[in-house]
């Protein structure tokens, strides 16, 4: 009889390299997963606040700039309805625009939304490069009285 040996290490080896590739392949379809689903959400941000691609623009195209009058609600929904949507917050959960949020943060004035709408604070941008001053009053006055009604939908 004649007996081989066999190297059972390389057969080893071979396997352990395999589920190293397969490894690798999970890493990179995990990743593209990922990519997709931010993708995904990315898209579907836009198609539900436009306002905040399209803040130069109203619906019906125009620059508001050109408007000799723009109402509160429309300089709301141009220039702060992106993150705060219906007194919402896309970015912070607790730094809403609800009346309970506002009184919680010390925001429960006119004056103080005026002050972080024009110097901003943390993640919210100073917007008083951006608005003059009759249109921070008009927003932060708008904001108040959306508080105190709840923001009702329209």
């Amino acid at each position: 009889m004649i007996f081989v040996k066999r190297d059972l290490g390389s057969e080893r080896d071979t396997l352990s390299h395999l589920q190293q590739q397969d490894g690798r392949w999970r890493w990179v379809w995990r990743r593209i997963r990922q990519g997709a689903i931010a993708l995904f959400i990315a898209l579907l941000m836009l198609m539900l606040f436009p306002s905040a691609v399209n803040a130069d623009v109203d619906e019906t195209g125009a620059d508001p700039a050109d408007n000799a009058e723009v109402s509160p609600a429309q300089l709301f929904e141009m220039n702060c309805a992106g993150c705060h949507a219906n007194g919402g917050n896309i970015i912070r959960r607790g730094k809403t625009l609800k009346q309970r949020s506002l009184q919680r943060n010390r925001m429960d004035s006119v004056d103080a939304i005026k002050t972080i709408v024009t110097q901003g604070k943390n993640n919210m941008s100073a917007y008083g490069d951006r608005l003059s001053p009759v249109e921070i009053e008009a927003v932060a006055v708008y904001v108040w009285q959306q508080a105190q009604a709840d923001w009702p939908r329209k």
